[in-house]
């Protein structure tokens, strides 16, 4: 820098040049650095006032010192080195509070007119800000591009029309099946399996509309592990714009949902195989949402009714059925749904092809559960069953008729033997007696078995009279128990917690529940030697309790002992007669009755049958 003195400006005019100009401005002289001239931007700068014009600088800024300003003043002003600064970093204290700023600055030695080095000016401008921003900025492209590498989208950069390959994070290179080393490559020499698929025509087109493209589970083909594969992914292609809004690059994102529609492709393969299985059963198959309403009918089900998809098929199954049965069917369906159980019930549907005439069907139908347990559908059938019913009809109508023929020769049998019987004592043969005996035993047995199928197809009709009345319940057991006792080597007992009293009901069929059930604990206890009879009140209700020791009943089977014909079966080779229609029998009295009845068992350790029946009629 030229000696100022050289210049033709005055004193006062060189102050006057130094305040006003647009940048901290400062002149030190001699050795110490003493402020000679700072205009107020520099004293702004500093954070000081004028009254440190004359006082050495490191005096004034003391901070500075340990900063190496010391050697960098030293250098220009014994060396005359001219010193730049660009975006220094100084720690100043100013107004109380120690802070880092940033300076532009040129220090430069200041000569007299003997070529001497009499000082340094010194010419600032604080770029805190700037840096500052620029610091911002870089961490936030920082963090930028570490979230796009990081990012568990595919995601690349595309530069100029030519397609350039500016870049691709990890997960984009994976999903080429390539490395780093395409970088700046053309997309199309990269991945030259892209030929005659529509995506670099595609990148190319929006370099001329400036439109965003994107779509979903689009397919692509793409050597990978040196094969040729087949993906899908959903993407996007973003235009990047210039300030002109000119595209100068293109976004690329992207998401591998291969596994997600192969998966689907998958369901939907297996769904059209259960159809297709469906539609060949002759059972009508159906689905339905959680609100009853179908969504599904098998190709049966059309031909069957003549109906279309279009068509509400609910509706259409209320319409066929008989219209007596349609609330209960309801209610016992609204139950199922209440309590997410398996609905199975006998109906009759409509025969569309001879309207007034009916057909047994029986429907069946299982909730289908979500992840969550709740019910997402149901699936269910329709099996026609007609045939079946009918010939259970004739079977019901064949036992009916057989029964009531029986009954009158076997009353003359009985009478015959009952005869016979009391001839033969009578005449003083007791062996031959004996024998007589034990044929009208036998006639009692038979008796009570053919009662037993009477019993079933009155109740299969609907044809079971209850004839009730008042009578006293524990009267009743103890005629029950005592009529057992005299035919049974088993010890009867009975304990009575509290007395139950009167009770309406029919008192003839209580009576046989009770003979059932205290017959079926001596018969299934043929090593124990006793059997426990039990009354009590339980609430408004008359409970009824026979315990046994015998064999038990298996736990699989308990839920069977009250069904028609089920006949207990254990691991022990026991076998015992009757036809298993007495619980069948003693159920359905007790269901009448407004009662219930109910088992508890352990195989090899006896069983316990109860049955509770309400005292009054409500």
């Amino acid at each position: 820098m030229k000696s100022f003195l050289e210049q033709n400006i005055s004193h006062d005019s060189l102050i006057t040049l130094f305040s006003q100009a647009p940048v901290a401005v400062s002149l030190v002289i001699g050795d110490d650095y003493c402020i000679h001239s700072a205009n107020p931007q520099m004293l702004e700068l500093w954070g000081r006032d004028a009254s440190v014009i004359g006082k050495p600088l490191f005096e004034v800024l003391p901070e500075i010192t340990s900063q190496g300003f010391v050697d960098i003043f030293k250098n220009v002003y014994q060396k005359g080195e001219i010193f730049n600064g660009n975006k220094w970093s100084v720690f100043l204290e100013k107004y109380g509070k120690y802070e880092e700023h940033f300076f532009n600055f040129i220090y430069a030695p200041v000569y007299n007119d003997d070529k001497k080095i009499i000082g340094v000016s010194i010419v600032a401008t604080e770029v805190t800000d700037q840096v500052v921003s620029e610091r911002r900025w870089k961490d936030s492209e920082y963090r930028f591009e570490d979230l796009i590498k990081k990012s568990d989208y595919s995601i690349a950069i595309y530069r100029t029309e030519d397609l350039y390959i500016e870049f691709a994070n990890e997960k984009m290179l994976k999903t080429w099946g390539k490395n780093s080393s395409v970088i700046n490559m053309k997309l199309e020499d990269a991945l030259p399996e892209l030929e005659g698929q529509p995506f670099i025509g595609i990148l190319k087109n929006i370099f001329k509309t400036g439109e965003t493209y994107a779509a979903k589970e689009d397919k692509v083909d793409l050597v990978v592990d040196g094969k040729l594969q087949t993906f899908y992914y959903n993407f996007s292609y973003k235009p990047l714009k210039n300030s002109d809004g000119q595209v100068y690059a293109i976004l690329n994102m992207a998401v591998d949902v291969t596994d997600l529609v192969m998966a689907r492709k998958e369901i939907q393969e297996r769904e059209k195989k259960f159809r297709d299985l469906a539609d060949s059963m002759p059972q009508f198959v159906w689905t339905c949402d959680d609100k009853g309403e179908i969504t599904y009918m098998n190709d049966s089900w059309y031909k069957y009714t003549g109906s279309t998809a279009n068509e509400n098929q609910a509706r259409l199954v209320k319409r066929m059925m008989r219209p007596n049965t349609v609330e209960n069917v309801d209610r016992t369906w609204e139950e199922c749904v209440r309590t997410k159980t398996p609905f199975v019930m006998e109906y009759e549907l409509e025969n569309p092809n001879q309207k007034g005439t009916y057909r047994w069907f029986l429907g069946r139908a299982v909730p289908n559960f979500s992840e969550n347990g709740e019910v997402k559908q149901w699936t269910g059938t329709f099996t026609d069953i007609d045939e079946f019913k009918q010939l259970e009809t004739q079977k019901d109508n064949f036992l009916g008729i057989a029964s009531h023929e029986l009954k009158t020769p076997l009353t003359s049998l009985k009478l015959y033997t009952q005869f016979i019987k009391t001839n033969l004592e009578k005449a003083g043969d007791p062996k031959n007696a004996e024998v007589a005996r034990r044929m009208d035993y036998q006639i009692d047995l038979l008796t009570g078995l053919i009662n037993e199928l009477l019993d079933v197809t009155k109740i299969q009709k609907g044809q079971i009279q209850l004839n009730e009345s008042y009578f006293d319940f524990d009267k009743l057991v103890d005629e029950v128990v005592e009529e057992q006792q005299m035919t049974s080597r088993h010890k009867l007992f009975v304990s009575k917690t509290s007395k139950v009293g009167e009770v309406f009901a029919d008192r003839h069929r209580i009576s046989q529940v009770m003979a059932n059930l205290i017959s079926n604990a001596i018969k299934y206890s043929p090593e124990a030697d006793q059997v426990h009879i039990s009354t009590s009140l339980n609430g408004n209700d008359a409970q009824f309790n026979v315990r046994d020791f015998g064999i038990g009943i298996p736990e699989e089977q308990q839920s069977k002992v009250f069904e028609q014909y089920y006949r207990i079966s254990t691991s022990k080779d026991y076998t015992f007669p009757g036809l298993g229609l007495g619980l069948y029998i003693s159920s359905e009295i007790i269901k009448r009755t407004g009662g219930k009845i109910f088992v508890s068992s352990a195989e090899g350790k006896g069983s316990d049958f109860c049955f509770r029946i309400p005292k009054n009629k409500k």
